[in-house]
């Protein structure tokens, strides 16, 4: 039982196949590796620049970006109070922007607003929208 399955996987010699002579049974990893899979749970269609995945993604991280930037959300420069207040501190970044935008602002909201899109995406496949 062993020798069968032995055989039946792929052996390499470098970066070609070498075919075993002594079966001349096809070889099953590659003839499975051909099939088409599933979308699967997580399966999300990007087909083109206008399609709905992108569409969410681009106005989710640009509502999170244009809130960081004008003072709607905590930044580096902007730290929230126990009531939710923002209020102005110097953390001691260099910045050429006007309201204080960071790099390290730049990259946290851009993160949250992909974590929000994603989490948008797969809600809405989820109910069967997208």
């Amino acid at each position: 039982m062993a020798t069968t399955v032995m055989t039946s996987l792929p052996q390499f010699n470098g970066l070609k196949p070498q075919t075993p002579s002594v079966s001349p049974v096809k070889n099953l990893v590659a003839v499975q590796s051909t099939r088409r899979r599933g979308q699967g749970a997580l399966g999300a269609r990007c087909d083109f620049i206008g399609s709905s995945t992108n569409l969410i993604m681009v106005t989710s991280t640009s509502l999170m970006l244009f809130a960081g930037r004008f003072g709607l959300a905590p930044s580096a420069n902007r730290k929230a109070t126990a009531g939710l207040k923002l209020e102005a501190r110097n953390s001691g970044l260099q910045t050429g922007d006007p309201a204080g935008f960071t790099l390290a602002d730049t990259l946290a909201c851009g993160t949250v607003g992909h974590i929000i899109g994603v989490g948008v995406v797969l809600g809405l496949k989820n109910i069967g929208a997208i």
